[in-house]
């Protein structure tokens, strides 16, 4: 008899979904230019769904030069119209400029702590916070420590970092997991 793998619900309806559940979602992350690259794409999905994001990462990568975050810091007005007309990234113009913002702030956080890395997972005492969820309604949308990190963020200059989009990229980069406990990878990254 064949054992069922039981994964967490929201990851269940799109083969996408699936995918980034079982390979990335809530495994802790430490290089600067992923943290960089979830980052921005918290940011972008604020208001919209993660899976239109999800959908559209591969295009991001192209548009925004991998999440070379000097790069992405030195762009002009014509890259930022270039990324305005781009149909496979979302056109939002607040956005596009938070991310060449976000890329110089993050930057100074490099030049201060030394990595992004290093001043990230402060905010959970550098070791990936285990939750025990046993059900998906009690994830919380946001928690004391991403209100810290979000404040903290925005006294910074950055910008699309408010709390509920701290706690995502946290649950994204690993700093949580937020797997429910029936879930294979709850064990797997516990």
């Amino acid at each position: 008899m064949v054992k069922q793998v039981v994964r967490c619900r929201w990851a269940l309806h799109d083969p996408d979904y699936l995918k980034y559940h079982d390979e990335e979602w809530g495994v802790p992350v430490h290089d600067d230019r992923l943290l960089f690259e979830f980052l921005i794409l918290e940011g972008a999905q604020a208001g919209l769904s993660w899976i239109t994001i999800l959908k559209k990462r591969g295009n991001y990568r192209k548009a925004f030069d991998n999440f070379n975050v000097k790069k992405i810091a030195a762009y002009n007005d014509n890259k930022i119209l270039e990324l305005l007309s781009n149909e496979g990234i979302v056109r939002n113009k607040l956005k596009i400029n938070a991310a060449v913002q976000n890329a110089n702030a993050f930057i100074k956080v490099q030049k201060e702590f030394g990595s992004f890395n290093k001043y990230i997972w402060q905010f959970i005492s550098e070791n990936q916070k285990r939750n025990f969820r046993h059900d998906l309604n009690e994830i919380p949308a946001k928690t004391k420590e991403s209100d810290e990190m979000s404040k903290d963020l925005k006294k910074r200059g950055f910008k699309f970092v408010g709390s509920t989009i701290c706690y995502a990229y946290m649950q994204a980069v690993g700093m949580v997991n937020d797997h429910t406990v029936d879930c294979f990878r709850f064990k797997e990254l516990y």
